[in-house]
């Protein structure tokens, strides 16, 4: 019994130091449910500081006396104390022990039975489960969370798909992100190129200023700076010291800390997400990575927004382009091309401020086209001086994108500026390989520019490019049209051989018309230094009037012309001396163009056009007037030529005439004086011959003196043919009166008792006895007309019968010699001669050629 009560006592011992040296804590209940032993780890999981404290004490009274909820638990209903019973193991995975300060934690538990020598008792072997509880709670909540933002993502994700509009995606982002995060501030912003931030979506259940389209500048070491400046998630624990005037309005709202991601589109920073939290709360050690997952979504909402933007703005963009190329197409003017430009980028890119310009040669840019309120209305123009949009286009020949019109200078510079304008851009309009004007435009606060609009406009200049090469083409076409018709009808003028000063005058007046010159002048240059003008012509009588002889000084267009032999201009007479030059200020002409006129290799004059705008004539006029120098060159030579013609051929039917009435005069006074002679010494023979004469002597004397007689008669006849004496001794109504008595037919006269000079008095004369003899010979008249009347500087003599008309004078009848013994005296001659109705037949003779 010895032997056996001391192993059993070794064995005790042996199991009681294997308990108290096991972390697990463990105690022994008996048969009477009180505690019989507890290791060091269930003492101080309990709360003791020794076994003697628990050790005799009921255990179900000591440690699980009340339910959680603080109910009593009897002992009888106490499940660790049932293996005592039953003999079965009981197990819990949750239960709750007290303390000996009375406070409760959770347990797990096994209640297993075992054989003592005083009766069954059992043996409790628990495990302290508050962290491991708080884990798992902490590992539900998180998992509850993920499902929360798994689910708040879904939601976000459903509305990206449905191609929401984009306002709505960011506010339901935020009111989302606040939700999950228990935020109390979200807000999300687009980075601007000014370097700013504007809000386009934010949650919060407090006020806050962070409302959408607010624009917040990136001042200070903020998050929303931050994540600009690195492109990666920034957190900041306490925002009390950061500086700025977006961090003091944060913190004016209780948001003590602050996180942000950004929001990736194409590749760059876009925007940024952020959230803050108040003081007492503390922001989750994830927050960048669970805000980062939003931003995702939000890029997505953006790429797929500006996707449909960009679609929706191309479509617009397009049909703005047709629209403005089927105007181009029908040949519309070039001011109504601007005007549709500037309101179809207007109503495009939602810009405030467009501009169509055309560049002129003394650095300004005149406004043709406009869209907005803002002072580059059409028909303003601009200085380019300084540094502006619109200098950089014209110098760069490329689109420009301006610095903010704050660093700028210059007029159009201080326009925008207090225009309300923040920067501009420009593309040129390019034709015929040079920079002609732009399109540009501006931006502000209200409608910023877009990141694309250089490759926008360059569509629209392409197309105001074509419009304006079209309507230069059509102007081109205009133009020659004009100077064609203009130069048709002043060669016409010359091939007729008009007199010298109506060529003159039409050249003065075509060329104001065709150029569009105030006024124009024909000047002749004198070999002794001369200006004279030959004719002019002007809009408000400024032209330098005709017959104005003046020397030729100063650095005039005249002396320009006449030293270089080629067409000039001079822009400006401003502080250019001589009379010349001074009469041409009086006048009020600012700038002239001119055209050699050259005559045989020398510069005989010059066709100037002047203007008294105070922009010269179009570059090129000076060579265009070359076209009509030429004619009036030409006008001067056939002038001359037809005036030494004319008095050529005047002076040979004078020379004719005086011939005629020296041979009239010689038959006179020479063989018809002798045949008289003759004819009177027959007779005297003949009276002689009948008293003592043969019969054959009478005859023969007979017929001589008949013979004699009959050869006066003729010559006579021949005499007055040649030129009647009668047309010398007493004029024209008299020779014709003597033409009438001997005609077969009555003739009425009808001519002023008045002289003439003698080539018209001939003139008139033989036309009316050469008509005369045709109405004898072919008009089978009753009666015949001659009238005479003195018009002006000319003698014009009718002869007109009532015969049967129908007269051809390309058909012989001796007309076509008086044709050209009038068109000698630089006169005219028609003929009427309608079948049925008689002829008339008209002589015009000048009477100063016929003196000539």
């Amino acid at each position: 019994m010895t032997h056996r009560g001391v192993l059993k006592v070794a064995a005790e011992d042996f199991v009681g130091a294997v308990l108290r040296a096991t972390a697990q804590p463990i105690w022994v209940v008996d048969g009477e449910g009180l505690i019989r032993f507890a290791n060091p780890a269930a003492i101080e999981a309990l709360g003791y500081e020794s076994a003697d404290q628990l050790i005799g004490r009921h255990s179900h009274d000591t440690i699980h006396y009340r339910h959680p909820d603080g109910r009593s638990y009897p002992a009888s209903e106490c499940p660790m104390l049932l293996p005592r019973a039953t003999g079965e193991t009981v197990t819990s995975e949750l239960d709750w022990f007290f303390r000996r300060d009375g406070s409760m934690f959770p347990v797990s538990y096994v209640s297993v039975p075992i054989e003592l020598a005083d009766g069954r008792g059992a043996v409790v072997a628990f495990t302290d489960i508050e962290e491991r509880r708080k884990a798992e709670q902490s590992l539900r909540d998180r998992e509850a969370g993920l499902a929360q933002q798994q689910a708040a993502l879904r939601r976000v994700a459903a509305l990206v798909a449905s191609d929401a509009p984009s306002s709505d995606i960011f506010a339901a982002v935020a009111r989302e992100v606040g939700g999950v995060l228990k935020l109390p501030l979200v807000q999300m912003s687009r980075y601007e190129p000014d370097g700013t931030a504007t809000v386009i979506g934010a949650w919060s259940e407090q006020p806050h200023p962070f409302q959408t389209g607010t624009n917040w500048p990136l001042d200070g070491a903020t998050i929303t700076s931050r994540v600009r400046e690195t492109g990666r998630p920034a957190r900041i624990d306490d925002l009390e010291d950061v500086p700025g005037v977006l961090a003091q309005a944060v913190r004016k709202t209780g948001i003590r800390s602050a996180a942000g991601a950004p929001i990736v589109v194409g590749g760059r920073v876009w925007g940024v997400m952020t959230g803050g939290s108040s003081a007492d709360v503390a922001l989750p050690a994830d927050i960048d990575l669970r805000l980062a997952e939003f931003t995702e979504l939000v890029a997505t909402a953006v790429s797929n927004a500006q996707a449909r933007e960009d679609l929706q703005r191309l479509a617009q963009q397009q049909a703005a382009l047709r629209r403005v190329a089927t105007l181009v197409a029908r040949g519309a003017p070039p001011d109504a091309v601007f005007s549709l430009v500037a309101q179809e980028i207007a109503g495009v890119t939602g810009l405030e401020m467009v501009m169509v310009g055309r560049y002129d040669p003394d650095r300004t840019v005149l406004l043709t086209g406009a869209a907005g309120d803002h002072p580059f209305q059409p028909g303003t123009r601009w200085p380019l001086d300084g540094r502006s949009v619109s200098s950089q286009v014209l110098e760069t020949g490329r689109p420009v994108t301006s610095d903010p019109y704050a660093r700028m200078s210059g007029t159009i510079a201080d326009a925008a500026r207090g225009a309300g304008f923040r920067a501009g851009v420009g593309a040129p309009i390019i034709v015929d390989g040079r920079v002609w004007g732009n399109v540009s435009v501006g931006g502000t606060d209200r409608a910023p520019l877009p990141p694309d609009i250089e490759q926008r406009l360059a569509q629209f200049t392409e197309l105001v490019a074509t419009a304006v090469s079209n309507a230069q083409g059509q102007q081109d076409l205009r133009r020659l049209a004009d100077e064609q018709t203009a130069l048709r009808h002043i060669a016409t003028l010359v091939a007729q051989g008009a007199d010298a000063q109506d060529v003159f005058d039409a050249v003065c007046a075509e060329t104001g018309r065709v150029f569009g010159a105030t006024t124009v002048n024909l000047v002749h240059f004198t070999p002794d230094g001369l200006h004279v003008a030959m004719s002019g012509w002007s809009i408000r009588g400024v032209h330098v009037p005709t017959a104005t002889t003046l020397p030729l000084d100063g650095e005039t267009i005249d002396m320009i012309v006449l030293r270089t032999g080629a067409p000039g201009r001079c822009d400006s007479y401003e502080g250019v001396s001589g009379e010349l030059a001074a009469l041409i200020r009086r006048l009020g002409i600012r700038s002239e163009v001119g055209a050699p006129v050259v005559l045989d290799g020398i510069v005989w004059g010059a066709l100037i056009a002047g203007t008294d705008e105070p922009e010269p004539l179009a570059a090129g006029t000076e060579h265009r007037l070359a076209g009509f120098a030429e004619l009036i060159a030409t006008a001067v030579s056939n002038a001359t030529v037809r005036g030494e013609l004319v008095a050529s051929r005047a002076r040979i039917v004078t020379a004719a005439d005086d011939q005629r009435r020296r041979v009239v005069r010689d038959l006179h006074d020479g063989a018809q004086q002798r045949l008289v002679h003759a004819a009177i010494t027959l007779q005297l023979a003949n009276a002689e011959a009948q008293d003592d004469a043969s019969p054959e002597l009478e005859r023969l004397v007979g017929e001589a003196l008949e013979d004699t007689r009959a050869a006066i008669e003729e010559l006579r006849e021949l005499a007055h043919g040649i030129h009647p004496a009668l047309l010398t001794s007493r004029g024209l109504a008299a020779a014709v009166e003597a033409l009438a008595d001997r005609a077969p037919l009555p003739v009425h006269v009808d001519i002023p008792d008045a002289r003439y000079p003698a080539t018209a008095e001939s003139a008139a004369y033989f036309i009316t006895a050469e008509a005369l003899t045709n109405v004898a010979k072919y008009a089978n008249a009753a009666v015949a007309h001659v009238t005479a009347r003195r018009s002006a500087d000319s003698l014009v003599i009718e002869v007109q019968d009532d015969g049967v008309g129908g007269a051809d004078p390309s058909k012989g009848s001796g007309l076509a010699g008086l044709q050209d013994r009038v068109a000698a005296l630089n006169g005219t001659l028609t003929v009427e001669s309608a079948r049925g109705e008689g002829t008339r037949i008209c002589a015009e003779i000048p009477l100063t050629s016929a003196t000539a």
